[in-house]
């Protein structure tokens, strides 16, 4: 726009670089930031520096968490011996959302993808051998998006663990093919997991 005033443009221009957002809808939140009481604004300011500077990764998991381990891993009420594998932390949100999973979870990071130069060493696969080991794993459930990607690291995940005693499931196909568990909704993610199958 030829008279945007600059302050106002960077603050688009920032809006704009998170996933989803684009032009409109930056301008928009900048709007509404504008409307904001000058409480609100210092508070949503605070509350975005304080996330950065106190949210991590889980030591366990690799989710999200304030402490060294995040409270899924905490829970003494999970049911013991169910992992679910996901690719990014947000995916636990999506899942935990369906109210249908009672065990706990284990985050990759990403998938695997030769064209992107992501390999095995990239992802967060170490820690997860080790957990089937010492938490007595007895169910590994990859949910991992059913992409190209998702589907090749299922199947590499299931070579790692063919040599162990232990039960290797994905969800149900209910999750459209290439689609991302972030747009499926929770009914039909809940009819996945309760209908998972055996690699």
């Amino acid at each position: 726009m030829k008279h945007e005033l600059p302050l106002l443009q960077a603050l688009i221009d920032h809006f704009r670089k998170l996933p989803g957002v684009g032009e409109k809808t930056a301008r928009r939140l900048v709007f509404a930031v504008l409307d904001m009481e000058d409480g609100e604004v210092k508070d949503f300011a605070e509350t975005l520096q304080q996330v950065k500077e106190n949210v991590g990764f889980c030591e366990r998991c690799g989710s999200y968490a304030q402490s060294k381990i995040c409270s899924i891993c905490a829970d003494g009420a999970r049911t013991e011996g169910l992992l679910c594998v996901v690719e990014r932390p947000a995916d636990i949100y999506i899942l935990e959302g369906s109210g249908n999973f009672r065990g706990r979870y284990h985050v990759l990071h990403g998938v695997l993808s030769p064209l992107d130069g992501v390999g095995p060493e990239d992802l967060n696969l170490d820690s997860l051998k080790t957990r089937v080991d010492e938490e007595g794993i007895t169910e590994l459930i990859i949910a991992t998006n059913p992409s190209i990607e998702g589907d090749t690291t299922s199947l590499y995940i299931s070579k790692m663990f063919s040599d162990r005693e232990v039960k290797l499931t994905r969800p149900a196909r209910g999750i459209p093919l290439g689609s991302s568990l972030e747009f499926v909704d929770r009914g039909t993610i809940s009819k996945a997991l309760e209908g998972r199958e055996e690699i």
